[in-house]
């Protein structure tokens, strides 16, 4: 296997075709290392929650049939041949995602969330984005402590009342008892990704989350290198500079081939 060649977040693992395996391969990730800190005080649990994406939503990428329904008359004569009926073919999605809950083992307390963006929560108007914010909503007006990790460049970006450097990813943290103040690590595409500290019950100490420990695992357990094609630019495209970048760096793997061929 062949690790990413990225320092960092790998911008070709932000397709939304491939985006929902990635999504669910770094949770897991996450979680694991994450409970490496957290035991036996704390655990780390996985919880999903279900919304419906309707044939109209902004952010419908792809059409998958779900159900259908049959209208006409059915023939019940065992030696008549079948024959074809009009269909209609529903389009809407029911989707399924997946954020870490941190737990505290003597009470099952629900101490941190960890939400790791999709697409679809950074789509203005769509269903996956409401069902995000409300959950958002639902944290920061409780005692709990929220963790948000955006690593797509694209969709709505979480407002902030300070100016932070420029970024192409962010990842944030907004412990319980001191809202509205939090921490926001602002992101480069070139840079590693940072270790970001998981509140817990005071006085415990932060749990250390390394992000670009947990993509490195979730990409070599994957095994991305066998199918994603590196001698293309990225389905989600870079900026002049950045794909100038990432070009450079791509030829000095060994991904694409230089100039003279």
């Amino acid at each position: 296997m062949m690790p990413s060649p990225f320092p960092g977040m790998d911008p070709y693992l932000e397709d939304p075709g491939l985006w929902a395996d990635v999504h669910l391969g770094l949770i897991c990730t996450c979680r694991e290392l994450l409970n490496r800190h957290l035991l036996p005080k704390y655990v780390g649990r996985l919880q999903e929650r279900d919304y419906v994406e309707y044939e109209d939503d902004p952010a419908r990428v792809e059409l998958v049939v779900p159900d259908r329904k049959t209208t006409g008359k059915h023939q019940t004569t065992p030696d008549i041949v079948a024959e074809p009926v009009g269909v209609i073919f529903e389009n809407n999605l029911e989707r399924r995602e997946s954020w870490i809950e941190v737990l505290a083992v003597d009470t099952r307390d629900v101490v941190s969330v960890i939400e790791i963006l999709s697409p679809s929560n950074k789509v203005k108007g769509a269903a996956g984005r409401e069902s995000f914010l409300q959950k958002r909503r639902e944290i920061l007006s409780s005692n709990t402590h929220w963790i948000e990790i955006d690593l797509l460049r694209t969709g709505e970006r979480q407002p902030f009342d300070e100016h932070i450097p420029d970024h192409e990813y962010v990842a944030s943290v907004v412990p319980a008892g001191q809202r509205p103040t939090g921490l926001a690590w602002p992101i480069r595409l070139t840079q590693r990704l940072p270790v970001v500290g998981i509140p817990l019950r005071k006085p415990d100490a932060d749990a250390p989350l390394d992000l670009q420990a947990a993509l490195t695992l979730a990409y070599d357990r994957a095994a991305y290198d066998m199918t994603v094609d590196y001698t293309r630019p990225p389905k989600v495209p870079l900026s002049p500079d950045l794909a100038a970048w990432a070009d450079q760096l791509l030829r000095e793997k060994g991904l694409r081939k230089g100039v003279d061929g």
